[in-house]
C-alpha cells in the first residue's frame, strides 16, 4: 500500500523520511513554509547517529495526492488541525481507506469515525523536533521511535500489520495491539505535562507539583469513566528496548510538541485536545478538574498572544487554577 502522511511536522516528516528512503512508495501532505522547504531541498532528518536529507513526493492537498482505494493515510497533524483535514479527505474521496490516527490525545479517532468507517489508532512514542522548515530532529535509538497499531475503537487486522511492517522496515519498532487505546491513554497522562513544560521553561522542577495534580486528576477521572490504561512511561520494557532519549548533535532541547508550537509562532496548541480531554471527562462524570482547565486555558492564551516558552510563573498557574475553583 501506498502511505499517504498528512502533516510533515515532527512526527509526519520523521516517518515521511525514513518511510521513503526505505523504499516504501510515500507521498506527504505538507503546507506553508515546510511544504515549500521539502519541494525545494527535501527533508533534512538528524538522528544521535546520522544526518541525511531525503527528497520527497510532496503535495499541499489531499485531492493532489490522489488518494486510490489501496492506500492508507496517517494523519500527524495536531489535534487542533484534525477536524478540517477529516473534511479535506472526505471532499478528496476518500471513503474506506484506513485512517491512522498518529496524533496524541484520544479525541481524534472518535472524530474520524464520524467521517469513515475504517478508523485506526496509534500510539506514538517518538522524541521529535521541528522548528526549522524542513529539518526534523530524532533523539531516540536504537530505533527512531516506538509505535502501537490497532483499529479503533479495539481489534486489530491487516492493514495494521503491513503498517507496522512498513515502520520496523524503515528504522522503528512498531507493534500491533488489540487495545492500543489503553495505551493511548497513557499516553495521554504523560502529555498532560506538555503545557507546564512551555509555561515554566523545559524541565523546570518547579513544576513537578503541578505536573502530579494534573495527572492526578487524570487517574480520578478516568477511574470515574471506567477507562482502562496503559502506563507507557520511562520505566515500560518496550521503551527501554528500543528507544533511548539522545541528544542529537549539534540540536538544542527546545521541549514538547506544544512548546515547539509556541517556538514556530504557530497561533495554536494542542492542550484543548490534551488537558482539554480530562476536562471534558470530568465534566460529563462529575470530577473536578481545575488543574487541568487552568492548564488549557493558559495553553490557549500563550498561543493567542505569542508569548514565549517559560514565560509564566507557577504562581500564576496557581492563580489560575484558583479561577477554576472559584
Amino acid at each position: 500500500m501506498r502511505i499517504i502522511i498528512y502533516g510533515t511536522g515532527a512526527i509526519g516528516g520523521g516517518i515521511a523520511a525514513a518511510l521513503t528512503r526505505s523504499g516504501h512508495e510515500t507521498t506527504a501532505i505538507a503546507r506553508g513554509a515546510q511544504l515549500s522547504a521539502i519541494r525545494e531541498h527535501g527533508l533534512t532528518l538528524r538522528t544521535p547517529t546520522e544526518t541525511f536529507t531525503q527528497p520527497l513526493d510532496v503535495v499541499a492537498t489531499p485531492r493532489e495526492a490522489r488518494i486510490g482505494p489501496d492506500d492508507a493515510i496517517l494523519l500527524a497533524m495536531k489535534g487542533q488541525h484534525t477536524a478540517a483535514a477529516l473534511e479535506d479527505l472526505r471532499a478528496a474521496g476518500v471513503v474506506t481507506q484506513p485512517i491512522f490516527c498518529l496524533q496524541n490525545g484520544v479525541g481524534n479517532e472518535p472524530r474520524a469515525l464520524r467521517y469513515f468507517a475504517n478508523v485506526h489508532g496509534v500510539t506514538v512514542m517518538m522524541p521529535a523536533i521541528f522548528v526549522q522548515p524542513g529539518e526534523v530532529a530524532v533523539q531516540s535509538q536504537p530505533k527512531l521511535g516506538l509505535f502501537y497499531i490497532g483499529r479503533y475503537p479495539s481489534g486489530a487486522d491487516s492493514a495494521d500489520d503491513e503498517l507496522a511492517g512498513a515502520l520496523t522496515k524503515a528504522g522503528f519498532a512498531a507493534f500491533t495491539r488489540n487495545d492500543v487505546m489503553a495505551s493511548k491513554h497513557g499516553k495521554l497522562i504523560m502529555n498532560l505535562s506538555n503545557i507546564i513544560g512551555a509555561a515554566l521553561g523545559h524541565n523546570a522542577p518547579e513544576g513537578e507539583e503541578l505536573r502530579e495534580a494534573a495527572k492526578a486528576e487524570a487517574i480520578a477521572v478516568f477511574r470515574k469513566a471506567g477507562v482502562s490504561w496503559e502506563d507507557v512511561g520511562m520505566d515500560h520494557p518496550d521503551r527501554k528496548a528500543h528507544m533511548n532519549w539522545t541528544r542529537v548533535p549539534g540540536v538544542e532541547a527546545v521541549g514538547t510538541s506544544t512548546a515547539q508550537s509556541l517556538v514556530r509562532g504557530t497561533g495554536s496548541v494542542e492542550t484543548d485536545w490534551l488537558n482539554g480531554e480530562i476536562v471534558l471527562l470530568g465534566r460529563l462524570h462529575d470530577v473536578p478538574t481545575p488543574v487541568n482547565a487552568a492548564l488549557t486555558r493558559i495553553g490557549a492564551r500563550m498561543a493567542q498572544e505569542g508569548q514565549k516558552v517559560g514565560s509564566v510563573s507557577v504562581a500564576d498557574i496557581y492563580a489560575e487554577i484558583d479561577k477554576s475553583n472559584g
